[in-house]
């Protein structure tokens, strides 16, 4: 018995001292010469203190070597007395010290280093030189340099250290020498590859091969015979050869059968009938199915339910193959129609919220809806107070009724200006200017302007502030005053006075506002010396007078319906203009004066803006007085009464025309956004005394080009036009828009 429990005593002994020789008493790391040692005992999963573990040790190998840096790593155990001291060597990649191109040609040193991932102090892994390669031949590719190779050179310098060389054979160039298509039957190969991008080489193309251009061009193929009623049609394989430094490509397809529209079938609605949905399905008997075609008309069922709320309707449809037919069961699930709880405005540094919540229209508790969401964009963009990027961030579903909380960004814009300078313009010539304005003054959308223009042949001085919500209501209030004096070719008249005006929206028509205005001012006209033998009777019994008191009352009617007042591609502008002088008002003038104006527009191909214009203006004189010159219409130029091609107040009788007809038309492309925008257009009109003058063959046209850049300042415009009467071409300068 003594004998067994010696031996136990032995065995547990023996157990226990072989239990402390796993543990770890000391680490120690060699090799290291650009990584501190410190770096590496974070990175390791072993401890002072802790038993050697093979696991630990393929951990720490592993988290070593993710660092990139190193070459080798070795982890051994040495015994000691009472453990083991841990031995860790590594062997550092080295680190690039300077690199070098050569042979490169067509890709400047630049471009190359701009792609690839090497820089001074990167660690020179197979790796990295894997990625540089990749990249470098990637950026050769797309210039049509598929041969490219390239070679590493290196030398060795002190601290584990490299010069390195990167010797680049360009090569030649590859093109595509032939396409080949296989597998169709019913589609001629001339056809497919007139829808691919790529081309084979030929006296005008490179023949150039990228494969990106190349998947979307497979795509295209396919996309192609869906259209044409092959809805299983797909590309099987496709194969690209070099021969002889040339690309030969083959196309493997699969054509499929030809199918035909076939019956609609619907259900899971509620909101639209039956045959409302299917109504957005039109095609004929026995046409060929066209999946393109029925995922568009399928986007307009999705947009119906859409517009009234349903943001979270499904459309799971199914089509359903027989005898060359196509049905679709189309499967609705309406799910719940989401109201707006709350509309929040972001990004209005300077704007006040309420400012902009009036251009809303749609309110907290409606049901969402999505053209109202995109007039209101549309409206708070008109005001000008905002850069074009006004959008609104994804709705949030704030319970499970799925109603949402919407968030419209906006980015104020600078609104305010004082600017001095020297313009040129066709009417005027040479304009100084002189002006302070802001359009949004305190953040209230208040409009005021302090502007001076002097020149050789006019002096205005004004003053004017607007209101457009008057004690936070719909009532639109301003003030005018100003000083002005302008020299025409045979007289010289000068105004000095002011106007008020009040005006309301009117609430049983939309976009439409109804101004009334009263103004005071006086005038005086002078013979200009040298014209007094070419001057009017007329205009001499206004030179005997003196100064002349104005007193007239205006009402204007305008209805605005275009969906972007800066570069309108839908919708109208319609204003009527009265005005009424003298009579019960007093004053020195009778007259009545008539404007009407009514301009389209219509989207068409691309983003190209058609517009049309259409202005008639009446005045005339009543008591026995004729109508002052300086309201009558003088036709050219440029401005409301302008036709292009003619220079300003050419057409119409000499002392102004008391009839006017213009008619215009513009063909519109934006360049940039819709703050440069480029145009063709075609102006026709003229003046005279009383409508049965008239004469349609004896309008006067001109027609040309145009560019209009919104500016801080306002829209600055030139054109150049050819008068079809005299044979000339005109250049015109504006500001502002006219149209």
């Amino acid at each position: 018995m003594k004998k067994i429990l010696f031996i136990m005593l032995i065995l547990i002994i023996s157990v226990l001292l072989a239990a402390e020789s796993n543990l770890i008493l000391d680490i120690q790391i060699f090799g290291n010469k650009n990584i501190e040692t410190e770096l590496i005992r974070s990175l390791i999963s072993l401890e002072v203190g802790e038993d050697f573990d093979q696991k630990n040790v393929s951990a720490s190998i592993k988290s070593l070597y993710q660092l990139g840096v190193f070459k080798d790593i070795n982890i051994e155990s040495n015994p000691l007395p009472q453990g083991i001291s841990v031995v860790i060597t590594v062997e550092e990649y080295q680190i690039v010290e300077k690199l070098l191109l050569s042979g490169n040609k067509k890709i400047n040193d630049k471009k190359i280093r701009e792609q690839i991932n090497l820089k001074k102090g990167s660690y020179w892994s197979p790796f990295l030189a894997s990625e540089v390669r990749k990249a470098i031949t990637k950026e050769y590719k797309t210039k049509g340099y598929h041969l490219v190779e390239m070679e590493f050179i290196e030398e060795e310098l002190d601290n584990n250290r490299i010069k390195l060389l990167l010797e680049i054979d360009e090569g030649s160039k590859v093109a595509i020498k032939n396409i080949r298509i296989h597998g169709n039957k019913e589609i001629r190969a001339k056809q497919l590859l007139g829808k691919m991008k790529t081309k084979k080489a030929s006296l005008f193309r490179s023949g150039k091969f990228e494969q990106e251009k190349f998947a979307e061009d497979l795509k295209k193929i396919v996309n192609y015979y869906n259209k044409r009623g092959f809805i299983d049609a797909r590309i099987v394989s496709w194969d690209k050869k070099l021969v002889k430094k040339y690309f030969v490509i083959d196309i493997y397809l699969l054509e499929g059968d030809q199918y035909y529209f076939g019956e609609i079938n619907v259900d899971g609605n509620v909101r639209f009938t039956d045959e409302l949905i299917k109504y957005q399905f039109q095609f004929k008997d026995n046409e060929v199915f066209n999946l393109e075609k029925f995922n568009k008309q399928l986007g307009n069922v999705s947009s119906m339910y859409y517009e009234e709320g349903y943001i979270y309707a499904t459309f799971d449809h199914e089509l359903v193959k027989s005898e060359k037919i196509i049905n679709i069961n189309l499967h609705i699930k309406e799910n719940n129609r989401a109201k707006v709880r709350k509309i929040a405005i972001a990004g209005n540094r300077k704007t006040k919220e309420k400012v902009i919540r009036r251009q809303l229209v749609i309110s907290p508790g409606d049901y969402f809806k999505q053209s109202k969401i995109m007039k209101s964009q549309q409206n708070i963009y008109n005001m000008g107070f905002f850069e074009p990027d006004l959008h609104l961030s994804n709705p949030e579903v704030i319970n499970k009724q799925g109603d949402i909380d919407l968030v419209l960004n906006v980015n104020d814009k600078v609104s305010g200006s004082a600017n001095g300078g020297v313009a040129l313009n066709s009417q005027d010539g040479l304009v100084g200017q002189l002006q302070v304005s802001h359009n949004n003054l305190l953040g209230n959308s208040w409009q005021s302007s302090v502007k001076w223009e002097f020149g050789s042949t006019t002096s205005n001085f004004s003053f004017n502030f607007t209101n457009p919500y008057f004690l936070d209501t719909s009532t639109l209030v301003g003030a005018d005053i100003y000083l002005t004096t302008k020299t025409w070719s045979t007289y010289k008249v000068r105004t000095n006075g002011g106007s008020i005006r009040v005006g309301r929206p009117l609430w049983f028509l939309d976009y439409s506002k109804l101004i009334a205005s009263y103004s005071l001012y006086s005038k005086k006209y002078s013979i200009l010396e040298g014209k007094e033998d070419i001057a009017s009777a007329a205009l001499k019994r206004l030179d005997k007078k003196g100064w002349q008191k104005t007193s007239s009352i205006s009402l204007s009617f305008s209805r605005d319906h275009r969906d972007n007042i800066y570069f309108p591609s839908s919708g109208s502008y319609f204003t009527l203009f009265n005005e009424i002088a003298g009579g019960p008002l007093q004053g020195d003038f009778n007259y009545f004066k008539q404007i009407a104006q009514v301009s389209w527009y219509t989207k068409t191909i691309w983003k190209l803006s058609l517009g049309t214009k259409w202005r008639f203006g009446y005045v005339t004189g009543y008591g026995g007085k004729d109508a002052p010159p300086d309201e009558r219409f003088y036709l050219g130029g440029t401005g409301p009464d302008g036709i292009r091609g003619y220079a300003d107040r050419s057409i119409g009788p000499t002392d102004g025309g008391m009839r006017e007809i213009i008619f215009s038309t513009e063909y519109s492309a934006p360049i940039g956004s819709d703050q440069i925008v480029g145009l063709i257009f075609f102006d026709s009109g003229n003046s005279f005394n009383k409508l049965e003058e008239f004469n349609f063959w004896d309008m006067k046209s001109g027609a040309g080009v145009g560019i209009r850049i919104r500016s801080p300042f306002g829209l600055i415009g030139f054109d150049y036009a050819h008068n079809f009467e005299d044979k000339v071409w005109e250049p015109h300068f504006q500001f502002g828009t006219t149209f």
